[in-house]
């Protein structure tokens, strides 16, 4: 678990680093709780075109993978909105 605070607004955010267990339960909810728009439509959109492809089937796998890779995405984005450490 890091913390990251925005210089600007004082506020400090408490982030989960590796695998999202919450992603994988809860899917493309958990972007749209924390707010990241963009990573819930493409969760949404990538999830929608695989399971037309695979008839359903790959949907499944779409959210153990995303979940992999959220934590590393949502922290970058938070740096890359002036979020820095913090002790």
């Amino acid at each position: 678990m890091i913390r990251l605070k925005n210089p600007q607004t004082n506020v400090v955010k408490e982030c989960a680093t590796g695998y999202s267990w919450t992603t994988f339960f809860f899917g493309m909810f958990v972007p749209l709780i924390r707010g990241d728009l963009k990573w819930a439509a493409i969760f949404f959109l990538l999830t929608f075109l695989v399971g037309i492809f695979t008839v359903g089937f790959g949907s499944f796998l779409c959210g153990p993978i995303f979940a992999a890779f959220y934590n590393k995405i949502f922290i970058t984005s938070l740096v890359e909105k002036g979020y820095f450490g913090q002790d």
